[in-house]
């Protein structure tokens, strides 16, 4: 069996249109699609809280929020700001989370991607 693939990896991995099947074969592919986004996300805040991200996920998405975040923490694609910002979410009755960044790696991996992409266009 294949090993899975870090979150880094994935997102560094030029080819970003993985087969149904390689996806489906990962435990959580909801969390890799929800990872995706909040990657996405990054590459066009300069900051942002898990309030942004709720606002533009869908509700099937909220739940993989928090597993999203740390594996793009631990995998030190994404990084705190320092900044805190009171939680829009009812339930939590507006306790303080972290805002986030993509960090010099994240950046570093966005870059490889869009020079990919452009490398596919033009040939």
């Amino acid at each position: 069996m294949a090993r899975k693939l870090t979150p880094a990896e994935r997102l560094a991995s030029a080819e970003k249109d993985l087969l149904l099947e390689e996806i489906a074969d990962q435990s959580s592919w909801d969390q890799f699609l929800v990872e995706q986004a909040v990657f996405h996300f990054g590459q066009r805040h300069t900051e942002w809280s898990c309030n942004d991200l709720r606002d533009v996920l869908p509700e099937l998405g909220h739940g993989f929020l928090g597993a999203a975040i740390n594996a793009l923490r631990t995998a030190g694609i994404i990084a705190h700001t320092g900044r805190m910002v009171p939680s829009t979410q009812a339930n939590t009755h507006g306790h303080r989370i972290n805002c986030w960044k993509l960090s010099d790696k994240g950046l570093q991996i966005a870059a490889q991607r869009r020079a990919a992409r452009t490398q596919g266009r033009a040939a």
